[in-house]
């Protein structure tokens, strides 16, 4: 069986490669942000918190190519945690209790990053949506959908499927419509 690391490392360069023929194909000037005039955004939101969490980030602006940048982005954050902790359970001045946290956080890194995966390619499955954004922050999930229309039904299906996922945790579901040229 392969390592995590492994299987994320494969991933990861996966991802690179999809992305770098992605751009290579585009339209140069059908980059992240290029659109940001684009005021024909739409939400629909579940339960949502006030005001801005941290991990709130505004995807309503530039489609698609904001989720591919986020993602890294998340991955990115992650990967540095996980090499934060990693260097703790490398340390020979850690002990066995600071340890066994780091390993246990990082675990549950990995655990969110694969439930964040999998909602994704459930809720891509379930209809037909451009893309999907699956993002766990603390005590919220955020779900943003590029989709024309998203109903209420899709809504409380989509926040049953996260809760499936993560247990009870608020859900925060919005979406944004599809820019077709």
């Amino acid at each position: 069986m392969l390592k995590k690391q492994t299987v994320w490392l494969l991933t990861m360069l996966s991802l690179m490669i999809v992305l770098s023929v992605y751009y290579m194909t585009s339209d140069p000037n059908d980059f992240a942000y290029g659109n940001l005039g684009d005021d024909e955004t739409e939400q629909t939101s579940g339960e949502t918190t006030d005001g801005e969490a941290e991990g709130n980030v505004d995807v309503t602006q530039g489609g698609d190519e904001v989720f591919a940048t986020l993602r890294m982005e998340l991955q990115d954050e992650r990967s540095k945690k996980k090499d934060r902790l990693n260097a703790i359970v490398a340390s020979s001045t850690a002990s066995a209790e600071e340890i066994k946290d780091a390993m246990e956080q990082m675990d549950k890194i990995d655990e969110v990053s694969t439930k964040e995966t999998f909602l994704e390619e459930s809720i891509l499955a379930s209809a037909e949506y451009q893309d999907v954004l699956v993002r766990h922050d603390g005590d919220t999930v955020h779900v943003n959908v590029i989709v024309d229309e998203l109903s209420k039904t899709e809504t409380l299906n989509i926040m049953q499927l996260v809760r499936d996922e993560f247990g009870e945790i608020v859900v925060d579901v919005s979406f944004q419509p599809t820019t077709e040229s």
